[in-house]
């Protein structure tokens, strides 16, 4: 469960701070140079690594910060290289950003999608790489996702403007998801579902809490295996004693192995080949995907009480200042002379 074997020589993760002192910080997710912030009080913060002069190190610097209508919280920002769209989530309302200025649609483009509990973008597509600047938008692959409304899955496609493709019938509706294809993982109030939405069939799996008392946790979804015909997802379910971690295709059933953890993780992300869960001791727990044995274990930070509210998988990697770099590259002097020689 917490008991980590002997530190590898390198561990799998190593902890930097990248930006300090961000106040009322709810969400994030981070993009090659830039960093986006979504915060309580409605703010979304950008951040981009730049360097004040050639001898000093880069570092994440605000470049603006903007509040959504409203002011209301934001809870989840999911970045769309492919498209150069930002989806910020926020009062059951969907908003579009461009990349990377973080600068919102036209409303005369693309309206916010309202009513929305939660929302899920196909997993795969995700990771498509950032195109060409030259290419115009209308030319690039659409993305799809599913907004979950409180009685139906609404399917739509973006591109240069927003699709609506065709909406599911979901009586109890709910409060996440995460989609692979045409296959969606959601957990409603009280379990977990497989959703065939190409063929609009539902699959009850287990549910989020197997205690007789009441749980006050929240469910944990996230996608271990995008190929299209071999989705695959990991679901947690709190046991009374632990939480399980179980691995179920798209047919909604077991695969690989199970994981432990002794509470109930706050967050869990895939970052190939591992498995990272945030408990609510703040602590980082991180698992083999393969061998579902635990690798390492974060310890807590020490100086900041709200430290580790969330985990954020950077799909497509970002940068991160290297302070070895740093220590090594110094001025050195080259003779442009070749020396006489006698």
């Amino acid at each position: 469960m917490s008991t980590a074997p002997a530190p590898p020589d390198v561990p799998p993760f190593q902890i930097q701070t990248l930006i300090a002192g961000v106040k009322n910080a709810r969400c994030g997710c981070a993009l090659g140079s830039e960093i986006y912030i979504g915060c309580d009080n409605g703010q979304l913060i950008r951040f981009a690594l730049q360097a004040e002069s050639p001898d000093k190190l880069e570092s994440y610097r605000e470049m603006s910060r903007q509040n959504l209508p409203g002011d209301k919280p934001v809870d989840e920002i999911v970045v769309l290289p492919s498209l150069y769209r930002a989806l910020v989530f926020s009062d059951h309302q969907i908003h579009f950003y461009t990349l990377p200025t973080l600068d919102p649609v036209p409303l005369s483009v693309i309206k916010p999608l309202r009513h929305v509990q939660a929302f899920a973008v196909d997993h795969a597509q995700l990771k498509r790489p950032v195109p060409p600047p030259s290419a115009p938008i209308s030319s690039l692959e659409p993305v799809d996702f599913c907004v979950i409304k409180r009685s139906s899955i609404a399917l739509y496609s973006l591109r240069d403007r927003l699709f609506y493709q065709k909406e599911i019938p979901l009586p109890n509706g709910g409060t996440l998801a995460r989609r692979c294809g045409q296959y969606l993982c959601i957990a409603d109030k009280t379990q977990y579902n497989i959703v065939d939405l190409a063929n609009a069939q539902l699959i009850e799996l287990m549910p989020i809490s197997q205690a007789p008392v009441p749980f006050n946790g929240a469910p944990g979804i996230c996608v271990t295996n995008d190929q299209p015909t071999a989705a695959e997802f990991l679901i947690l379910s709190w046991t009374g004693a632990s939480t399980l971690g179980v691995f179920i295709n798209n047919a909604g059933d077991p695969v690989r192995g199970t994981l432990e953890w002794p509470d109930h993780p706050r967050s869990v992300v895939l970052d190939g080949p591992y498995i990272a869960a945030l408990l609510p001791n703040r602590t980082i727990e991180i698992h083999s995907l393969e061998t579902q044995t635990i690798q390492q274990v974060v310890s807590a930070p020490h100086d900041d009480a709200e430290a580790r509210i969330m985990l954020s998988a950077a799909l497509n990697a970002y940068l991160v200042p290297s302070t070895q770099k740093a220590d090594k590259m110094r001025k050195v002097k080259i003779s442009l002379l070749r020396p006489q020689t006698t």
